[in-house]
């Protein structure tokens, strides 16, 4: 008989948490840093989908779709990559890091776009170890503006913005080198 009324109450409490839980919790003040700390980055990124030794390839596309020389990227189309990120646009400059991730076409339309999701680790100097995290909406275009959503080590809490300029491009394999210059804001 106590292993019946035990389970009926645990029923009724159960439901009755069920029928008042929120998804939210109410906001509230906590203290913060006084100081951000603002950083200039420049630096350059290389995308390389074609040769031997690609630091982006094709994992997933839609059915029927054909990804070639000259649409490399069509709608659909789903790319992880890890790009060096070197100080010059020379592919023998300085590596200082990585960008990992990936970034597929979001764009039906003639304005070619994709979905730029991706972690920017270096891996020298004074913020190695240390990473940015972007995601946003990438039009293909020669100047982008791009997010920060965050980052670890020392751009913990990182906000702030790229601005992405194209420096080279093949448009027949779809290679490409970009140039960044980043403004974060962090702890």
């Amino acid at each position: 008989m106590e292993t019946i009324v035990f389970a009926c109450l645990l029923v009724i409490l159960t439901t009755t948490s069920l029928v008042k839980a929120k998804y939210y919790s109410n906001s509230h003040t906590i203290d913060v840093p006084t100081t951000i700390k603002e950083t200039h980055l420049h630096f350059f990124l290389h995308d390389t989908i074609s040769g031997d030794n690609p630091t982006a390839v094709l994992v997933a596309k839609p059915n029927n779709t054909v990804v070639q020389e000259g649409n490399p990227i069509p709608f659909g189309a789903v790319y992880v990559f890890d790009d060096p990120l070197t100080e010059g646009p020379d592919p023998n400059s300085t590596v200082i890091g990585n960008a990992r991730g990936l970034y597929a076409s979001i764009s039906r339309g003639s304005d070619l776009t994709i979905l730029f999701n991706g972690d920017l680790e270096f891996t020298s100097g004074e913020f190695n170890g240390s990473s940015i995290s972007v995601a946003t909406r990438d039009p293909l275009v020669l100047l982008k503006e791009m997010a920060i959503v965050g980052g670890r080590g020392k751009f913990r809490m990182a906000k702030g913005f790229i601005f992405n300029t194209l420096s080279f491009l093949n448009v027949t394999t779809g290679d490409a080198i970009l140039e960044w210059n980043v403004t974060v804001f962090h702890q």
